[in-house]
C-alpha cells in the first residue's frame, strides 16, 4: 500500500505551528495537547452555558433574567491526553446540565473503549489498572473497571435472546469449566455453547448457558431457548455424548440425526489402557472409524472384539452402547463426513475462548464469566468470514439427503 504523508489544511498548520512553539520533546506536546483539550472542553461548556441561560456572560440582558451564572465546579477528566482538571460553569437555579461533559462523567468514551477493548483481549482488570496508570497518569480502581464492562451486559443479554435461523444444517454442543466463587468457595461453573453453521455454511455460536451442574433437564431448557428463538430443525447435531444431551436433543428435534464425537470415543477408549498397547489399540480402532462403509466398520469391530475384548473389556461396552450415534457419519458422503465426525469445530472455538481468558484463573460471578466470554466470541468470531471447507460440495450433497426437510 503507498504511503503518503498527512496533509494539513491551512488552519491546522497554524494550530501545529503554536503547538510547536517551546516543545523541545514529544512529552511537551503532550502536555500542551493536554491542555488544549481541558480548555476546548471548557469553552465548549461556556457556550452551552450561554445557549441555557440565554445571554452572554457580563451580558446586561442577564439583570433580572430569574437565573445567572454561579461559578464553577471542578472535575477531573481522564483522555487521551491524561488526566485534566476541567472547570464547569453552574447556573444559580441548579438547572444547568451540559451535553458535552455531562454529569458524573469522569472519563470519556475513547478511554472506556480501550478499557473494553483491554478486557476483551484478555488483559487482567489489575493490569487494566496499571497500563491506564503508566500511559494516562491516571489512577483507576478495579471496581471501575467492572463497572464499565459491566455496560456490555445488555448486548450481551440482547445477543443471547436474538433471534436464529430456522435451519441449521449442522450444530455442535460443546462446554467449557472455568473456576468461579460461591459463597467463600471455589466452584466449577460450565459455560456451554452451540456453535451451528447455517445454510451459507457460516458459523456462528447460538448462545452461551451456565450451569454448575449438567443435567438432562439443563441441556432440555438449552434445547428448548433454541427452539424458542426460532429454530425449527436441526440436520445433525454433533456432541461428546454428555448424559442426557442425546436424550434432549431428542425430544426437542425428534428428527435430528446425532453423531458423537470420535476423537472423544477414542479419548475414553485409552484412558485406561496400558502405555505400551495404546499405539496398537489406536491403530485397530482407525480401522473402525476409518472404514469406507458401514459394513466394514462393522466387521473391523469385531475384529478388534477377538483381539482385544479379554484384555480390555470396557472398550467394547462402551462402542457397542455407542454405535448407532458413533457411526451416523456412515450414512452420509465424504463431503458431509469430515464436518461432522468430530467436534473440532467448537473445540477450535473453546481453544480460543481460553487464549482469551487465560489470565482469568476465577471469576467472581455469573455476570463476569457471561462478560469475557461473549467479548471473546465477539474477537474470535471477526475472523469467521469464510464458509466451512469444500461447503459447496457438502450443501449439495445435504440438499440431497435432506430435502424432505427443506420442503417441510
Amino acid at each position: 500500500m503507498k504511503r503518503t504523508k498527512n496533509v494539513l489544511s491551512d488552519k491546522e498548520k497554524e494550530l501545529v505551528g503554536l503547538l510547536m512553539q517551546d516543545c523541545q520533546s514529544t512529552g511537551d506536546i503532550q502536555a500542551k495537547m493536554k491542555r488544549l483539550f481541558a480548555g476546548t472542553i471548557e469553552q465548549m461548556l461556556e457556550a452551552e452555558m450561554e445557549e441555557h441561560l440565554g445571554y452572554e456572560k457580563h451580558s446586561v440582558e442577564g439583570n433580572n433574567s430569574g437565573n445567572s451564572r454561579n461559578g464553577y465546579n471542578y472535575k477531573s477528566i481522564i483522555s487521551d491526553y491524561g488526566e485534566s482538571e476541567v472547570a464547569v460553569p453552574r447556573d444559580r437555579n441548579g438547572e444547568f446540565e451540559p451535553r458535552v461533559l455531562v454529569k458524573n462523567q469522569t472519563r470519556t468514551d475513547e478511554i472506556e473503549q480501550k478499557i473494553m477493548a483491554m478486557y476483551a483481549k484478555g488483559v487482567s482488570q489489575r493490569d487494566i489498572e496499571d497500563h491506564i496508570r503508566e500511559i494516562y497518569g491516571a489512577d483507576i480502581s478495579q471496581s471501575l473497571v467492572s463497572k464499565i464492562t459491566d455496560k456490555i451486559l445488555p448486548e450481551v443479554n440482547e445477543w443471547q435472546n436474538r433471534p436464529l435461523e430456522s435451519i441449521y444444517p449442522i450444530v455442535y454442543f460443546d462446554g467449557i469449566v472455568f473456576k468461579s466463587r460461591k459463597d467463600s468457595q471455589i466452584i466449577n461453573k460450565c459455560v456451554y455453547s452451540v456453535l451451528g453453521i447455517d445454510m451459507n455454511g457460516q458459523k456462528d455460536i447460538l448462545g452461551i448457558w451456565l450451569s454448575e451442574n449438567e443435567s438432562a433437564s439443563f441441556y432440555a431448557s438449552i434445547c428448548s431457548d433454541l427452539k424458542k428463538r426460532g429454530v425449527s430443525d436441526i440436520f445433525i447435531a454433533c456432541h461428546d455424548n454428555l448424559k442426557g444431551l442425546g436424550a434432549a436433543i431428542n425430544a426437542v428435534y425428534p428428527k435430528t440425526k446425532q453423531q458423537l464425537c470420535i476423537v472423544h470415543q477414542i479419548r475414553n477408549s485409552t484412558k485406561f489402557v496400558y502405555y505400551k498397547d495404546r499405539k496398537e489399540i489406536c491403530a485397530d480402532l482407525k480401522k473402525i472409524y476409518g472404514a469406507v462403509n458401514l459394513d466394514d466398520a462393522e466387521y473391523a469391530l469385531e475384529e478388534f472384539r477377538e483381539k482385544w475384548d479379554k484384555r480390555y473389556p470396557s472398550i467394547l461396552r462402551s462402542w457397542d452402547a455407542n454405535w448407532a450415534e458413533l457411526t451416523t457419519f456412515f450414512n452420509y458422503p465424504q463431503q458431509i463426513r469430515h464436518l461432522i465426525y468430530t467436534n473440532n469445530a467448537i473445540e477450535a472455538y473453546h481453544r480460543m475462548v481460553r487464549k482469551f481468558t487465560k489470565t482469568k484463573s476465577i471469576f467472581p460471578t455469573d455476570d463476569s464469566i457471561r462478560k469475557v466470554v461473549f467479548l471473546s466470541i465477539r474477537e474470535i468470531t471477526k475472523k469467521w468470514t469464510m464458509p466451512a471447507r469444500d461447503w459447496a460440495m457438502a450443501y449439495s450433497q445435504i440438499m440431497i439427503y435432506f430435502a424432505d426437510r427443506f420442503a417441510a
